[in-house]
């Protein structure tokens, strides 16, 4: 049986100015023909469908276009949201869905979600497993011994009766790490993953009982631990650290208990995402142009700032997304020791200080305030700090 493994579509997400619904649409049909090419069976969406909890009508309908589609070509659909999207959003119509062979398991009910499938071998067991937190798992069992997101984990797959002799596919959306190693993060993850992402670890050693392991929250494609527990990444390029990177499409084939073959099918996006640098008149000669379609991440080196950089920049790149700059100026700023600027103080102080180096005055309240809710809409716990 032939499975797609895709994650982190994060539909309705912009890139700077620009919005990307189009180029998300392009690279799911890109993913459905392969799909079809490949002759897969199934398709696993490992979470973060959407980019935002209340997504978008332009991000819906391109999640119902992608789905209906995929029915049409009797590909079996099997989902889990993440920690962008919304369990309830999700959940609804779910099971009028399955009538089309669209199984979305939105909501953590203290177990695994387990579906059969069927093939010339035998039996094959899907398990989905939507993001979860320890205090989720704790509530359904009070009893155990709870306090991390690696026991949280164990404690689900523990209490979901798996045969470890039966082929066993889980579909997941959480931070695992293995081999001495942590996952190497692409930059456009959440704030959540980029910063307490050792507080969600969960080690890739759980997973032993399963065949294959369809992990979405990363956005860099890779393994973990074994070629078998791997993050599909986002099909897009979504962040500055990932230009230059490839992105892929995996292609799993199962055979017999504990036979895997796994197929990187390469995606290529409706326009690529660049970093040009180097000084203003250099990067914008014809001679040195590229392909002016592309969205552009550019970083100027001229020592004296440009007036209007950006819409100079935009005459030759109309997709430039961010202009900055590396000169002698900003490798001096760069060069401030900072390691220990946050010690033992608050959030209210480090806000206050960085604000007076900056502006050379005090904070108002109210500026304060929105320095405060926009830390909490980004994940930043600044109560405790």
């Amino acid at each position: 049986m032939k499975f797609v493994h895709v994650g982190d579509l994060h539909l309705g997400k912009s890139l700077g100015d620009f919005d990307l619904i189009r180029d998300q649409r392009y690279i799911l049909d890109q993913i459905i023909d392969l799909a079809e090419i490949n002759g897969a069976d199934c398709i696993l969406i490992a979470g973060d469908i959407y980019d935002k909890s209340i997504p978008s009508e332009a991000a819906v309908g391109l999640f119902d276009y992608f789905i209906n589609r995929l029915a049409a070509k009797k590909i079996k659909v099997f989902a889990i949201p993440g920690n962008h999207d919304s369990d309830e959003r999700l959940h609804f119509g779910s099971g009028l869905f399955e009538n089309s062979h669209v199984y979305i398991s939105a909501r953590f009910d203290g177990k695994l979600h387990r579906y059969e499938l069927k093939d010339e071998m035998g039996k094959i067991n899907i398990y989905l497993m939507p993001y979860i937190k320890a205090s989720q798992v704790r509530h359904f069992y009070p009893d155990e011994e709870i306090s991390t997101y690696h026991q949280a984990v164990k404690t689900v797959i523990d209490h979901s009766g798996i045969d470890p002799e039966e082929r066993n596919i889980l579909v997941a959306h959480q931070f695992v790490a293995g081999g001495g190693r942590d996952p190497e993060l692409a930059g456009s993850e959440s704030p959540a993953v980029l910063h307490v992402g050792l507080v969600e670890q969960i080690g890739y050693d759980l997973f032993e009982m399963f065949d294959y392991v369809a992990l979405g929250h990363i956005h860099t494609p890779q393994k973990v631990g074994r070629p078998e527990i791997r993050y599909s990444g986002s099909p897009l390029k979504y962040s500055l650290k990932e230009c230059g990177r490839d992105k892929f499409l995996p292609i799993i084939t199962t055979g017999a208990k504990g036979q895997v073959d796994i197929k990187l099918e390469k995606l290529k996006p409706r326009r690529d995402l660049r970093h040009l640098k180097g000084k203003l008149r250099q990067l914008l000669n014809e001679k040195n142009l590229c392909d002016t379609e592309d969205y552009i991440y550019a970083t100027l080196t001229d020592e004296d700032p440009i007036n209007d950089a950006m819409r100079i920049f935009r005459q030759y790149y109309p997709h430039t997304v961010r202009i900055d700059y590396d000169n002698a100026h900003t490798r001096e700023m760069g060069q401030v020791d900072i390691s220990n600027a946050a010690a033992g103080k608050s959030f209210e102080e480090m806000i206050s200080e960085f604000y007076e180096m900056i502006y050379g005055c005090d904070i108002s309240e109210e500026e304060l305030a929105m320095m405060k809710e926009a830390a909490r809409e980004a994940g930043v716990d600044h109560e405790t700090s």
